[in-house]
């Protein structure tokens, strides 16, 4: 085992028998000496932390809230991303093989879950995700000097650091939520009590557009294998059992879903922690490495199949993704069991009550429809049409005024209303019957990111979805699969569903993300090539 320093030196999981056996030999000391060695390993034992006496390393993470900045970068980012992946192709880091695909598409702005790490001598602190569906470790650069984000953000300064070794090596890793670029360098990185020696990382030193500004989070530290490791730079974790640092070449996941309990969840390096979970783990072999990835049955809907994955589908075990991402044919008719509608077509049903009657009255009036949506001020207009205003809108269900939610499609869904009203006139129907029409048309919008909105009060009679993992059915209930944003009247529910094709031949696949994560404690197994799943305490 790797002993930590200054000295005395302790050993991580050292038993009594192994520090007892460091001593001289016990023919060449004195009753009292013995004595004092034995009483000092009984001490010793006593003042190691519980995790260390089992050779496990536990990093605390800490959970906050999805909150509505974090949703409207998420969604911003991610159409951004859709944007240029459909202009570059699925796999848009450049020369991967295809392994970096849903690298590419991974959107972090909803992330809850973060862990603290240091990077240097003494160590530079940063709080990162701790991401199993990408390889590599990057955090900001002192030397970042053009990207706003940065100056948000903790700042590696190699030149504070006694271990720091140059490297200087071209970086750029391209995300959902945007793309960073950086170079190379080596320093220490403290993962709890553990020091990882001479570790490759990414100092990033470009974090271009606004998502990563109003990020949670400093950095990501990738889990996953070194296949799709940018720069092919080797993991953190393959570093971790490299050196000897862990008695076990395992780390699992528990995240706490009881936010109010103010603890996050652990991710336990070196093994796992029986508190965390409930029986026994099904496992299943991973079927390719550099994701997480193995092999999944059927996908039940209340009990029923609905066929999709019946001959075999592919998954992947990503706690950096915080919903749980399948093929849209799927994921649509999942949404439609649970009663999830569109964000946008809340929006715009959003526009049609608040506003709908004053569009009416404005269009009667003859005026000009290309103004409209600015006279309402929902949109600025540019002298051709409606611009975003960035109004701040999102109804109160029971107060019926705004969150202060800045929302740019209300502007959209305003102008498509105007086109819709427009024609509906044109064929002389009445006022109501127009609205009518207007809000059924909102309905068939579909959601910029996939992500959809519930009614909070029927969770009760949504249907349990089930997934078949290892020839078991692992059932997530609504309140596993919906996620509460914001408190009181003014809070809203989104499915934790979100449709993300996969193109062939990675695709089609499953991401289970924190959605799935939380309710079940997930085991990742490197010496058997295995991921493991079990009901989390």
């Amino acid at each position: 085992m790797h002993a930590r320093s200054p000295p005395p030196p302790v050993v991580l999981g050292t038993s009594v028998v192994a520090v007892a056996a460091a001593a001289p030999p016990i023919a060449a000391m004195g009753t009292r000496s013995v004595a004092l060695v034995l009483l000092a390993a009984v001490l010793l034992q006593a003042l190691l932390p519980a995790s260390a006496a089992e050779g496990l390393v536990r990093i605390a993470l800490k959970k906050r809230p999805i909150d509505e900045n974090s949703r409207v970068a998420a969604r911003l980012s991610g159409e951004e991303g859709a944007r240029r992946l459909g202009l570059r192709g699925a796999n848009s880091l450049g020369g991967g093989g295809g392994e970096g695909d849903i690298v590419a598409l991974k959107n972090y702005m909803n992330a809850q879950y973060f862990g603290e790490i240091g990077v240097g001598t003494p160590p530079q602190k940063f709080t990162v995700i701790f991401d199993t569906g990408s390889s590599n470790l990057w955090v900001p650069s002192a030397k970042c000097y053009f990207s706003i984000a940065c100056f948000f953000h903790s700042r590696y300064k190699s030149g504070q650091s006694s271990t720091y070794q140059k490297n200087g090596k071209p970086a750029a890793i391209q995300y959902g939520t945007g793309s960073i670029a950086g170079f190379f360098s080596e320093d220490s990185v403290t993962v709890g009590d553990l020091v990882v020696k001479d570790q490759e990382f990414i100092e990033a030193t470009k974090e271009p557009g606004l998502t990563f500004m109003v990020a949670k989070f400093d950095g990501i530290l990738g889990l996953g294998f070194q296949e799709i490791s940018v720069g092919d730079a080797v993991p953190v974790w393959y570093k971790m059992v490299e050196q000897g640092l862990v008695s076990d070449p395992v780390f699992s996941f528990w995240f706490n879903r009881h936010s109010d309990e103010g603890e996050g969840g652990e991710i336990v390096f070196g093994g796992m922690d029986p508190s965390h979970y409930k029986g026994n783990h099904t496992y299943v072999p991973v079927s390719q490495k550099g994701y997480w990835q193995f092999e999944m049955g059927d996908v039940l809907i209340g009990g029923k199949t609905t066929g999709f994955c019946a001959s075999g589908c592919s998954a992947i075990a990503d706690s950096g993704t915080s919903l749980l991402a399948g093929p849209t044919a799927i994921i649509t008719e999942i949404n439609e069991k649970i009663g999830a509608t569109g964000v946008v077509s809340q929006e715009c049903k959003t526009v049609v009550s608040q506003y709908g009657q004053q569009i009416l009255d404005l269009l009667l009036a003859e005026t000009q429809p290309s103004k409209i949506c600015s006279q309402v001020g929902l949109c600025t207009f540019d002298g051709k049409h409606g611009v975003s205003a960035g109004i701040k809108s999102v109804v109160d269900d029971e107060a019926g005024e705004s969150n202060g939610l800045q929302s740019g499609p209300m502007c959209n869904a305003c102008e498509m209303a105007v086109v819709w009203m427009q024609n509906q006139l044109a064929q002389n129907k009445t006022q109501d019957l127009i609205l009518n029409y207007i809000n059924q048309l909102c309905d068939k919008l579909p959601s910029p990111m996939g992500e959809s909105s519930v009614d909070c009060g029927s969770l009760a009679s949504m249907p349990e979805i089930s997934f078949t993992i290892g020839g078991k059915k692992f059932a997530l209930k609504p309140e596993e699969y919906i996620l509460k944003v914001g408190e009181g009247a003014a809070a809203q529910c989104i499915s934790g569903f979100t449709a993300m094709d996969i193109p062939p031949p990675r695709g089609p696949l499953w991401i289970l993300g924190d959605v799935f994560m939380g309710a079940y404690h997930t085991v990742f197994d490197y010496g058997k090539m295995r991921v493991g799943f079990a009901k989390s305490a």
